[in-house]
C-alpha cells in the first residue's frame, strides 16, 4: 500500500490550492514559470540570480541558459541532497524550474503598445506567472512612469492581462456556434444555441475579467466547465504568484509601506501568494557564492543590522528567499519528484502530482510506461530511517517497507523507484 498523506501545514493550505490554481493548465512534466511585470522591476536580475542557485548542490550539471531569455534553475530539494550523498555517484540530476524572463509590459499592450502581442504571446506561451511588483525607491533606477506606486503598477498589468482575455473571450461564442454549426450539419445563417455548460463558464470568466479578477481565482467552476475553460485560451487562469521587490533595508526589517497595501490589493482580486524579497540583497549575497565563508560574514552583518534596529526573534532571521520561490513556482504547477538512485546515478523526476506510475516511467522513457510491469518503490523516509549509512534499499527490503505497485498506483512526493517494464518488438509482417 502507498504510505498515507502527512497531514498538510495549515498555514500552507495544502495542496488543494495549488491543484484549483493549475486545473486550468496542460498535463505536462515540463511546464514553465514567467516572470511579468513592467520595465526595470528587476525581472531580467531575479532571472539571472534564480539560473545561478544551488549550484554548488550538482556541480556536474549543466546549468546553463537555454536562450536568451529562459534559465533553468535547481529545485532546492533535501531528499535529493541525501541520496547524492549517500550515493555518491558520478552522475547526479536534480530537478529543475524552467523560468522565462518576459520582456516589460507597458499601458497599452493588449492594444499593441510597446511589444504588444508579442508580449502576450510570450505570456501565453509559460504555464505560470511570477508577477513582479517594484516597491523600492531608486533615483538611478527609473521608473517607467516616473514614480514607485506598486498598486498602480498591479492595476496596469492585471488590466492588461484581463483586457487581452476579453479580447480572446469576445471570439468564443462565434467559434462555438460553428463548431455547432458543423456538427449538426446546419447553415452558417442559423443561430444555435450554446450549451448550457458552456454559457455558464462564459458567463463565470466575463464577471470575472469585468472585475479585472484573474479566471484562475475563482472556486465555483464545475469539471465540466473548467474542460470548456481550458480550451479559451485565457492568460489570467494561469497560476500566479505575486513578488515583491523591495529595497534591502526593507528586506531585512521585514517591512515596506506598500505590503500592507498590496496584501489589500491581492485579497480584493481572487487572493494568491505574496512572496517579499529584495533582488539588491539577493544579488549581494550570489556574487559571494565561490566564497561560502564571505556569504557566513554577509549574513551575520546583515543580521547585526537587523539588531541595531531592534528587531529579534525567529522571524527576523537572514535568509535568501530564492529556496522558497523556485520551490513555490514549481509547487503552483503542481508538479512533484521521484528519485532513481545507484552508484551510477541519482536522479531527481519531474511528474505532475497525480500521475500514476506507468505515466512516471514514461518520463524516464517511453518504452518504459508501453511495457510497463511494475514499480518497486520505496519511501525516502523509511530509507532515512533505515539504510544505516549503506548505499542500498536492502535494509528497507528487510523491514518489509519496499512495495511493488501496479499501474493504478498514484505516485508520491519523493518515492525511490525502480520501474520493471518489458517492450516486445513488433513482428513484421
Amino acid at each position: 500500500m502507498p504510505p498515507k498523506n502527512k497531514k498538510k501545514d495549515a498555514a500552507d493550505g495544502g495542496d488543494d490550492k495549488y491543484m484549483r490554481a493549475a486545473r486550468f493548465g496542460r498535463v505536462k512534466n515540463d511546464l514553465k514559470m514567467g516572470f511579468v511585470g513592467l520595465p526595470n522591476v528587476g525581472k531580467s536580475t531575479l532571472t539571472n540570480i534564480l539560473a545561478g542557485a544551488c549550484h554548488a548542490e550538482a556541480a556536474n550539471y549543466p546549468f546553463c541558459t537555454i536562450d536568451p531569455n529562459m534559465v533553468q534553475a535547481i529545485v532546492p530539494d533535501q531528499k535529493f541532497k541525501y541520496l547524492a550523498n549517500t550515493w555518491k555517484p558520478p552522475s547526479v540530476v536534480p530537478a529543475v524550474l524552467k523560468i522565462v524572463d518576459i520582456a516589460g509590459l507597458i499601458r497599452g499592450a493588449s492594444e499593441g503598445a510597446g511589444l504588444g502581442n508579442a508580449f502576450l504571446s510570450h505570456i501565453a506561451a509559460v504555464d505560470g506567472i511570477f508577477h513582479l511588483v517594484r516597491a523600492f525607491e531608486n533615483d538611478d533606477i527609473v521608473h517607467v512612469d516616473d514614480s514607485v506606486d506598486a498598486i498602480r503598477d498591479l492595476e496596469t498589468i492585471q488590466s492588461e492581462l484581463c483586457l487581452k482575455d476579453s479580447e480572446t473571450l469576445s471570439k468564443v461564442v462565434d467559434r462555438e456556434k460553428d463548431r455547432i454549426r458543423k456538427e449538426k450539419q446546419i447553415s452558417r445563417s442559423s443561430d444555435p444555441p450554446l450549451g448550457e455548460t458552456f454559457q455558464s463558464a462564459y458567463d463565470k470568466c466575463l464577471k470575472l475579467i469585468e472585475a479585472n479578477t484573474p479566471v484562475q481565482t475563482c472556486e465555483d467552476f464545475s469539471m465540466g466547465e473548467v474542460d470548456i475553460v481550458r480550451d479559451f485560451g485565457l492568460i489570467t487562469t494561469k497560476p500566479q504568484i505575486y513578488v515583491v521587490n523591495m529595497s534591502k533595508k526593507s528586506f531585512l526589517r521585514k517591512g515596506n509601506k506598500w505590503l500592507p497595501k498590496i496584501q489589500e490589493w491581492v485579497n480584493s482580486h481572487g487572493g494568491g501568494q505574496i512572496i517579499p524579497m529584495s533582488c539588491e540583497f539577493e544579488q549581494e549575497l550570489m556574487d559571494l557564492q565561490d566564497d561560502k565563508e564571505a556569504q557566513k560574514a554577509y549574513i551575520q552583518q546583515c543580521d547585526e543590522e537587523v539588531k541595531k534596529m531592534g528587531l529579534s526573534g525567529p522571524g527576523f532571521a537572514v535568509k535568501s528567499v530564492v529556496p522558497r520561490l523556485i520551490r513555490s513556482g514549481r509547487q503552483s504547477l503542481c508538479l512533484q519528484s521521484f528519485y532513481t538512485a545507484g552508484p551510477k546515478e541519482v536522479r531527481a523526476w519531474t511528474i505532475m502530482k497525480g500521475a500514476h506510475a506507468p505515466q512516471a516511467a514514461g518520463v524516464i522513457h517511453t518504452d518504459f510506461e508501453r511495457g510497463f510491469i511494475k514499480a518497486e518503490v520505496g519511501n525516502f523516509d523509511d530509507f532515512k530511517a533505515l539504510h544505516k549509512g549503506e548505499a542500498s534499499m536492502a535494509k528497507v527490503k528487510e523491514a518489509g517497507k519496499y512495495r511493488q505497485e501496479g499501474k493504478t498506483y498514484v505516485m508520491q512526493e519523493g518515492d525511490i523507484v525502480v520501474f520493471m517494464h518489458n517492450v516486445t518488438a513488433s513482428k513484421k509482417k
